[in-house]
């Protein structure tokens, strides 16, 4: 366990405006506070905020943060009250230390929604301040590295399902990658510990060969920058247990088929070299075709800037090579926290943290939908890492989670866009509301007063601010008095299977879920399918947004046809005309 001047002196190496006896008295209240408790592996108690402490330290976080790593369990566990501390250590860090205590307390709650709800409160709590989520995430890391001292394996369990799901993808949004590794890992190792085992015992097979063909490969690669007089530090790496089991999974390959388990990470002084280093690379190896990546030109969901690609290196040899700066590996490293610089003051400026309005974004989606798994949904989608970049028609940048849609696109402009939205043009063609976006698409939605957002919009959306203004919408529309029974006509265009009983299958599945039939007509057959445009009469959307979704388990090919309005088709039809004549 560290003492108290070795934690002020780690902490003075980078904070030269650390206060040390705020610390050495934050130690000492802990320590007093905790003196009676043990851990369940029979440690004194005090040994846990420490170690929080200490990793709060790694992330070279200011004293404020480290002070409230040692008397994050106070409130909560000891007879001590916010007023007391806020009396000690003034109300900066009584709040943060109030906050965490919110958090913590839910994890004992084993109830229905409970996913939801610590979620929900999670981004509550933190939406306040940024740094309640980086103590919670060190505690989190102590309590899995010494997850074993607890006796009940459903407690454990619990805990580090709640961590895979939860503190990992947040900590990755965060951009902090080591934490994220570590807490994926620790926890693969509890909720599968058999997989885990068969991928350490075949590294272990190989580590030596591996650790000779690195240093083979890393003096190679110096030598070459070298005569190219660029200056770069080559650090090696080794993917986690977890991460090459998640790459078996997804490939569906063996381990002794993944060739990219040791990967290099090239860090340059600047920009500019980082593009000429991977000329470098380009230029005397093969690259692997669809492997490169800039992430610098356009950054990762959460700021994460690197520049990725992958080549045939020597020996004939798969080499995964990350190139970025000595700024960016510290953020791919730290993540939020490498923006506590400490150069005027250890204070955070708030346009620093401006990328973090993501936390704020959430808790207005929370305020506005009551359901917690509606919530814990909207969470899961706007912390997806891959994302694209797409332009208004005037050239503004719009940022969307992979495979969104010109209804994401709509939503993310103004609600009342999404809300309107009845077709778009994508790069100046006329394009599908449902067509996934490519990095660099223009487009342009083409709205209408009289329409109002599809609830079978819901299956093809991918991000949270769309689908629940969508709910709210419909939300809104049942419980107003006003709403009057409406019937909706769509259009269905089915590509079946040619087999015997497929038809009726699906007219069995249109009817199971009250939707009429109006015409049925063949359109075209091919060698194996029959395409089918079904009419269909809609009493109730909700029903129409099953139909779709059981339609989609089916794997059955399908188009949605909105109906515009016939005469303005007839006009559009007549002028396409007199275009091509």
């Amino acid at each position: 366990m560290l003492d108290q001047k070795d934690l002020i002196k780690k902490v003075k190496n980078y904070n030269k405006f650390l206060n040390p006896e705020t610390l050495s008295k934050a130690y000492n209240f802990a320590l007093n506070a905790h003196k009676d408790q043990k851990r369940d592996s029979g440690d004194p108690y005090l040994s846990h905020p420490v170690a929080v402490a200490n990793i709060l330290s790694d992330l070279k976080l200011d004293s404020a943060t480290i002070a409230t790593g040692l008397l994050h369990d106070t409130i909560e566990d000891t007879k001590t009250t916010y007023n007391t501390v806020q009396k000690e250590f003034g109300k900066e860090v009584a709040d943060l230390v109030e906050g965490v205590t919110k958090i913590s307390e839910l994890e004992g709650n084993i109830i229905k929604n409970s996913k939801a709800e610590n979620i929900r409160k999670l981004i509550l709590a933190t939406s306040k301040d940024i740094r309640v989520l980086l103590v919670k995430l060190a505690d989190r890391l102590h309590n899995m590295r010494t997850l074993n001292s607890i006796i009940d394996i459903k407690r454990r369990t619990r805990i580090a399902k709640e961590t895979m799901e939860i503190y990992a993808p947040l900590s990755d949004r965060m951009g902090m990658n080591h934490i994220r590794d570590e807490l994926e890992d620790l926890s693969f190792k509890m909720l599968n510990p058999e997989a885990r085992n068969l991928v350490v015992e075949r590294l272990s097979l190989n580590k030596e060969s591996r650790e000779n063909i690195f240093n083979i490969l890393t003096n190679n690669f110096s030598q070459i920058l070298k005569k190219k007089k660029i200056k770069a530090k080559i650090v090696g790496r080794e993917k986690t247990p977890f991460s090459i089991w998640r790459k078996m999974q997804s490939k569906r390959v063996s381990l002794e088929q993944l060739t990219d388990i040791i990967g290099f990470r090239v860090i340059v002084d600047d920009i500019d070299t980082c593009y000429k280093a991977l000329g470098v690379f380009h230029s005397n190896w093969s690259t692997i075709p669809g492997r490169f990546k800039d992430f610098i030109s356009t950054p990762k969901i959460n700021n994460y800037k690197s520049l990725h690609t992958a080549i045939i290196g020597p020996r004939k040899l798969r080499v995964e090579i990350q190139i970025r700066t000595k700024e960016m590996h510290d953020f791919a490293e730290r993540g939020i926290a490498s923006h506590w610089i400490y150069k005027s003051s250890e204070k955070v400026s708030h346009l620093a943290l401006k990328e973090y309005d993501w936390l704020r974004d959430l808790v207005e989606i929370m305020e506005k939908d009551t359901n917690p798994e509606h919530f814990l949904e909207y969470t899961k989608l706007q912390m997806f890492q891959d994302n694209v970049f797409c332009f208004t028609p005037k050239g503004s940048v719009i940022k969307l989670p992979k495979d969104a849609t010109p209804i994401d696109f709509a939503y993310a402009v103004h609600t009342q866009i999404g809300d309107t939205a009845i077709g778009c043009e994508i790069n100046g063609k006329d394009s599908p509301l449902q067509t996934p976006l490519q990095n660099g698409d223009v487009i342009k939605i083409i709205t209408s007063k009289k329409v109002s957002p599809s609830l079978h919009w819901l299956t093809s959306t991918k991000t949270g601010k769309a689908r629940s203004s969508i709910r709210r919408y419909w939300q809104y529309r049942e419980n107003s008095k006003t709403i009057k029974n409406k019937l909706y006509n769509t259009t269905l265009w089915l590509s079946l299977p040619d087999q015997p009983g497929r038809l009726g299958d699906v007219t069995t599945m249109i009817g199971s879920n009250n939707v009429n039939i109006s015409s049925v007509e063949m359109v075209e057959k091919t060698t194996d399918t029959i395409n089918f445009r079904f009419n269909l009469i809609i009493h109730d959307l909700k029903n129409f947004t099953k139909l779709i979704s059981e339609l989609k388990q089916k794997e059955y090919k399908f188009k949605i046809i909105r109906h515009k309005n016939k005469k303005y088709a007839f006009f559009k039809r007549l002028f396409s005309g007199f275009k091509k004549d």
